[in-house]
């Protein structure tokens, strides 16, 4: 097939696509793609991927009419030694989400050189590749923003400058305190407050004597005055752009959901240190895949700040109830909440320690035995269950509606009501319920009606009644192969196929998807010898299922064999692959070869796999999905 017959798709595609998700129940259809993973148009790579750039926009042309939403990841402020996403700000936006090129425009003021940008772009190290580079789009962004901020103080905009103000106005209550941290972090020599050598400086706003700590406030306000303006002016501009970016997806028939990571930042733990637990981490209990737990480090939220004795939201209720109104408010598709068994039932441990039962560590709300964490515990002795121990999911066996009430206390009077005040309803709230799910968290998404998410990639075969099995999906959850943290299906299907005929992942297939296919003997054959089959397969399950939502990543659809994220390990590669900016070509390349994925055919063999019936009654668009295939 040529590119030049392929490469534009038409009215028609996108209508008998839309008409088949409709048939199979599917209201949303997420294309799982990160900031820094979007690309660039030729010319504009700067080395680092932005929702917000021309190669974005041609991205969601491209996209437009097949998905109707895309998931980001989180759009915080990263650290200088660290690319991870989910340990950014949770208020401040990256930076590097800045689209330069439109800066060097008209309609950008002008505020960067064509000579700067064009030096950016040719000396990016990655030019050509389909990944980032961290350390180079820091540093030349660093350059490139001194140079915006310089060019900014000469401007004569009454209209820029009177939106500028209002944005500093109305994002005070955090933006104050994070380009203060700013300036703190160049007169300290350090972006992260830990190594800071001024004791001061470190808990200026917390602990600090409040004569000395407005001291040196003023003092540092006065002293770094053009770095906490620039801050500000570039947290502006990044945030006017992401609002344009809004408007230019919702005209292609898409909504964007975000992404609320667990952790909070260096910036954050600093400026909101009195709401932390002092000694406590949150963490991961020890599992299969890990024998002493997950040490994730990161600052746990003191329950006694989260609720006054009355139930209104205390001082750190409301900061959480303040983030997340935000990003209900500018995301309209929703918010995916990471790790949302730390908003119900978190396994916590001490700093310095291993997250052990042994070593002192147990669930928060769970422990009413612990002599510390037992004062918090929702649970009573008797709601457990001592032929399991704390650290299992089943350690909690039963609990009153008034309990269950209890646990989903920030789920309903934060995470909801934000959602409800946003003019949103609970479809707007992505519940990443993976890993461990403790019987608090279980019954706190059934009361609430949360939609979770269901990874077909994880299916225990063995289990005939394992929730991530397709003829077990329910209606009210997000299907998907994997999330950013797992390998493309393909990488997985090649580890998976075997020469034995007679394996549980192809049984499971041949009865919830091929049962009244023709042809058995072929299909269980290629199931257990085709890896791209048995990916593609993998991936007609979650159309087949009764899921109505439904997200995919970007390795996925365009058939990339390369990881984003490898968990538990660190380097350049995690966090940096991109979509290539010759995106399209790619996707039709690898959609001949079978490696990318062709949506008419795997929606088509989703409506076969519900029954003989259900394919009579849509004879005619099988047809028309199968002219498109």
């Amino acid at each position: 097939m040529q590119l030049e017959q392929v490469q534009k798709i038409n009215e028609n595609y996108k209508k008998t696509v839309k008409k088949a998700l409709n048939v199979l129940g599917k209201k949303h259809l997420a294309l799982i793609c990160h900031g820094v993973s979007f690309p660039a148009l030729e010319g504009e790579n700067t080395g680092f991927g932005t929702y917000n750039s021309n190669g974005a926009k041609k991205l969601y042309e491209f996209l437009g009419g097949m998905f109707n939403v895309i998931q980001l990841g989180p759009n915080g402020k990263t650290k200088k030694g660290d690319a991870s996403p989910y340990t950014g700000t949770v208020f401040s936006q990256n930076p590097l989400f800045i689209d330069l090129k439109s800066l060097t425009e008209k309609e950008g003021h002008n505020l960067l050189s064509k000579e700067t940008f064009d030096k950016i772009v040719k000396s990016n190290p990655k030019q050509g590749q389909n990944r980032a580079d961290y350390a180079y789009a820091t540093s030349s962004y660093d350059n490139a923003f001194d140079e915006i901020y310089s060019n900014y103080k000469k401007l004569s905009d009454k209209t820029f400058e009177k939106e500028f103000e209002q944005f500093k106005k109305e994002n005070a209550s955090w933006l104050d305190n994070d380009s203060l941290y700013e300036a703190l972090s160049v007169e300290n020599g350090s972006d992260y407050y830990p190594n800071w050598k001024n004791d001061l400086d470190k808990n200026l706003l917390y602990k600090a004597d409040k004569k000395l700590a407005k001291k040196r406030i003023e003092e540092i306000t006065k002293k770094h005055k053009d770095v906490i303006e620039k801050y500000k002016l570039i947290q502006f501009i990044v945030a006017k752009q992401s609002d344009k970016t809004r408007e230019f997806v919702k005209k292609n028939g898409l909504k964007m959901i975000a992404d609320r990571q667990v952790a909070f930042s260096d910036r954050d733990c600093w400026a909101y240190q009195s709401l932390f637990m002092e000694g406590w981490s949150l963490g991961c209990p020890p599992d299969y895949f890990s024998k002493d737990g997950q040490a994730w480090d990161f600052s746990v939220v003191n329950p006694e700040k989260l609720f006054n004795k009355d139930g209104s939201l205390g001082e750190a209720g409301q900061l959480l109830k303040r983030l997340y109104l935000k990003m209900f408010k500018e995301n309209p598709g929703g918010v995916r909440i990471d790790h949302t068994v730390g908003l119900i039932d978190p396994w916590v441990y001490k700093k310095g320690h291993k997250p052990k039962v042994e070593e002192g560590a147990g669930r928060l709300y769970s422990s009413p035995n612990h002599p510390e964490l037992s004062k918090y515990s929702i649970a009573k002795s008797e709601n457990t269950d001592s032929d399991y121990k704390p650290d299992e999911e089943k350690w909690i066996k039963e609990l009153s509606d008034e309990q269950i009430k209890q646990y989903g206390a920030m789920i309903e009077k934060i995470v909801i009501q934000s959602a409800k005040e946003a003019g949103l309803d609970k479809s707007a709230i992505v519940a990443e319920d993976l890993g461990t799910l403790t019987y608090p968290v279980v019954e706190v998404m059934k009361k609430y009606e949360l939609a979770g998410m269901k990874l077909v990639q994880f299916v225990v075969a063995t289990e005939p009644d394992h929730p991530y099995r397709c003829k077990n999906i329910t209606a009210n959850s997000w299907a998907m192969t994997g999330t950013h943290d797992n390998r493309p299906i393909r990488l997985w299907a090649k580890d998976t196929v075997n020469t034995e005929e007679d394996t549980p992942h192809v049984n499971n297939l041949m009865e919830d998807l091929y049962k009244e296919f023709e042809g058995q003997d072929m299909i269980r054959h290629k199931l257990y010898t085709d890896d791209k089959f048995l990916a593609f397969s993998k991936l007609v399950e979650i159309f087949a299922s009764k899921a109505e939502n439904l997200q995919i990543f970007f390795t996925d659809f365009f058939g990339i064999q390369e990881a984003y994220n490898t968990p538990g390990t660190s380097g350049n590669k995690n966090w940096s692959l991109r979509i290539p900016d010759n995106f399209e070509e790619l996707y039709y390349n690898n959609l001949s070869t079978g490696d990318a994925l062709n949506l008419p055919l795997a929606l088509s063999y989703a409506i076969k796999a519900r029954g003989r019936d259900f394919a009579e009654k849509n004879k005619e668009l099988l047809v028309e999905l199968e002219k498109l295939a």
